[in-house]
């Protein structure tokens, strides 16, 4: 099983898949109850910079341009993964949680963690217009897109999501959060 994790920086992406590794690491690996005890979480941005999987830096964005087919390499011959980047959703997966957050509280969580203002904002602009969701769906098709709104949870609120999705507890859902609203 393939699980990617994937949204806009600021959704809450590697606080969620914390709390999940925490959560697996602490079942019980002999327990039959369909637990998924044995997936590997990854963070690709960790991967990206650890190994040097990028090809460029782009000093306006201040950010690195992620070089997508050595990631893919690197992703090869791991089969029991869940993964997260905001990238995620250009690789091979199962399935690909999209987690979503309302533009302005968006905004005022990168703001908080030191982005700049022109980052954040377009941030904020990219998810009011669905940017990776829709990706995400021209990729893999509906079939094997869960999007999950984490406006309104907490931490463990979005965890616990992610583990219904990996369980297969959860179907599949795409374009039922709208913050088109933010943009006029």
């Amino acid at each position: 099983m393939k699980i990617a994790v994937t949204g806009t920086p600021g959704t809450g992406k590697t606080t969620a898949t914390e709390l999940l590794r925490s959560r697996l690491d602490s079942r019980d690996s002999n327990e039959d109850d369909g637990s998924l005890a044995d997936l590997e979480v990854v963070h690709l941005n960790r991967v990206l910079e650890d190994e040097a999987l990028y090809t460029d830096v782009d000093a306006d964005r201040e950010s690195k341009i992620a070089d997508l087919e050595a990631i893919s390499e690197w992703l090869q011959g791991r089969e029991s993964v869940v993964f997260e980047s905001h990238l995620a959703h250009h690789f091979e997966a199962d399935r690909v949680a999209v987690l979503r957050c309302r533009p302005a509280i968006l905004e005022q969580r990168l703001h908080d963690r030191g982005e700049s203002e022109r980052k954040a904002h377009e941030n904020a602009e990219s998810e009011a217009l669905d940017v990776i969701l829709s990706e995400a769906v021209e990729e893999h098709g509906l079939e094997s897109i869960y999007e999950i709104d984490t406006t309104d949870l907490d931490s463990e609120g979005v965890a616990d999501e992610l583990a219904a999705v990996a369980l297969n507890e959860r179907e599949p859902s795409a374009g039922e959060v709208n913050f088109m609203g933010y943009l006029t």
